[in-house]
């Protein structure tokens, strides 16, 4: 499609392949948006609640997926309409903001996208629409914060961040074993946590995972786990207090920046050559033994010659460790990261309890822990699994909880799941819906029953009759005054989500209802779209 211009300087629209293309208009247009990105939540419905199901996907490189999440489904989806575009970038906005959540923010979306259709065939103008849908957001947002909890967490009190990561790996794949799951996460969370700033930095939880044995020899290492081992297999596989040089300069002789042609004549000149190359590793590994080093953590390779001196000077040494794990590394054991030898000191050096190598079954695996380090503000969850695709899952799940528990650490309010929340909203939805006498009112109210489909989707994928489980529950917030009943998902007798035990988080909570207004209102202003109909060939 190009932009032209007549002999009147009028612009008009060239499109390519125009008998297979249509410009639709209007409300048209609109419905045509709203039916796009309806079929894309459409297919996360399935996925909401701790029954929900999985989906199977398959990645470009024939790589197969079978997950629940909803930031990794709308990913490796292959989208090409543009609005459906935008539910995938409302499922990432929800993961990188929140880290959980991303199944419920399409959904809830596209039950928005659901009402407003009936209201543009109402005539109600979209911007109309959309001003009601962010009042109604406001209201359910300020209901959410009166129902809130206010609940302890510290170092010492931390059996709401237990409950809360529970509570999200409840509807995960590792849900069998999501007690001691959801204990790690929050283990490593406190771990790098500064209680006082009220904040953590996730990028100081590292996520590893080696293929082999069983879920639960999953573990929380207090340091450091690498993919690597000692460069010599006849290097020590265990030290205890050692000394660490952490280098970004290579075991080699240095090389010139111009390019340069050397012609060896003789075998002479071979020898002195080689001396010259030998010169150079000598002085290196001198520079490292003198700074008092007593293990060598290098981003570079070296050569088989460099690796054998290491070893006959008795200086074990990992080559190949990425950036990202030397500053972790830097940050756990306190050393320097040191670019070239010659500023190499015991100053820079970095100390920790044990650095062992860890070989797994018969199997030449093998990995190096770097433990009970001095600054304990790096930990590592090591994964263990019967295969990638189940490493890869559990990856996934461990970080959504890993979210919650940090969100709950930044803001310890809390809301109670199992869609009490979502029907306690809907009802003070309603009531302000009754306050307002212009137009506004249709919105706010279609807002209210959008909520409403959060509940009935978790009673559908629960097995259970959605109008009966949903109006149960309405019934009971009247009558009790209990805003905390919701849908019992799991048959554990009781409706009291408090009683359950189900914690979600307030930020959590209203950053969906936010995020997918703000979505809905960007696809409710498109007025103007081509259409492209299959070829037929």
């Amino acid at each position: 499609m190009s932009l032209a211009f007549d002999e009147f300087g009028r612009p008009f629209l060239l499109v390519k392949e125009q008998a297979q293309k249509e410009r639709v208009k209007g409300v048209e247009a609109q419905k045509a948006n709203i039916l796009a990105a309806q079929r894309v939540a459409n297919v996360l419905r399935s996925s909401l609640g701790p029954r929900g199901m999985d989906k199977i996907l398959i990645t470009p490189d024939n790589e197969v997926v079978v997950t629940n999440d909803g930031a990794t489904i709308m990913d490796l989806m292959d989208i090409d309409n543009e609005i459906g575009q935008l539910m995938v970038e409302l499922s990432k906005s929800q993961d990188s903001e929140i880290g959980d959540g991303t199944t419920g923010v399409v959904v809830f979306a596209g039950a928005l996208l659901e009402q407003a259709s009936s209201l543009l065939d109402k005539g109600i103008h979209s911007s109309r629409i959309s001003e009601g849908f962010e009042k109604a957001c406001g209201v359910a947002c300020k209901r959410l914060e009166e129902i809130a909890d206010t609940l302890p967490v510290s170092i010492s009190e931390y059996d709401v961040l237990l409950q809360t990561a529970r509570s999200t790996l409840n509807s995960k794949v590792v849900n069998r074993d999501r007690d001691r799951l959801a204990k790690i996460c929050v283990d490593a969370v406190l771990a790098v946590a500064d209680m006082e700033r009220r904040d953590v930095n996730l990028d100081l939880i590292k996520v590893e995972g080696k293929v082999g044995g069983t879920l639960e020899e999953t573990c929380l290492v207090r340091g450091i786990v690498l993919d690597k081992d000692f460069s010599h297999p006849q290097m020590p596989k265990e030290l205890t207090n050692p000394k660490i040089a952490i280098l970004t300069c290579p075991f080699e002789p240095p090389k010139p920046k111009t390019k340069h042609t050397v012609h060896i004549t003789s075998g002479a000149d071979m020898k002195e050559l080689h001396e010259q190359e030998q010169e150079y590793f000598r002085r290196e590994v001198r520079l490292c033994k003198e700074s008092g080093a007593d293990l060598v953590i290098c981003q570079w390779g070296f050569d088989d010659e460099a690796n054998y001196l290491l070893y006959r000077n008795e200086l074990p040494a990992i080559r190949w460790v990425g950036g990202v794990e030397l500053e972790l590394l830097a940050i756990a054991t306190g050393g320097r990261i040191v670019p070239r030898f010659e500023e190499l000191s015991a100053a820079k050096l970095g100390t920790c309890g044990t650095v062992r190598e860890v070989a797994f079954g018969t199997t030449k695996d093998r990995m190096v822990f770097i433990e009970n380090c001095p600054n304990s503000k790096a930990v590592t969850i090591f994964i263990r699994g019967g295969n990638k695709m189940m490493i890869e899952e559990a990856k996934r799940s461990l970080h959504d909880a890993l979210c919650m528990v940090r969100n709950l650490v930044r803001d310890n309010r809390i809301v109670y799941g199992g869609g009490s929340a979502e029907i306690a909203a809907s009802q003070a939805v309603v009531s302000y819906a009754d306050t307002v006498s212009t137009v506004d009112q249709y919105a706010i109210r279609c807002f209210a029953d959008a909520l409403e489909q959060i509940p009935i989707n978790l009673a559908i994928n629960s097995g259970l009759n959605p109008v009966k489980a949903l109006s149960d529950a309405r019934k009971a917030q009247l009558e009790t005054k209990n805003p905390y009943i919701g849908v019992d998902c799991m048959d554990r007798g009781t409706m009291d989500m408090k009683e359950q035990r189900v914690f979600e988080t307030l930020h959590g909570k209203s950053s969906q209802l936010r995020l997918a207004a703000q979505v809905v209102k960007m696809i409710l202003k498109v007025d103007d779209v081509i259409i492209t109909h299959p070829s037929e060939e």
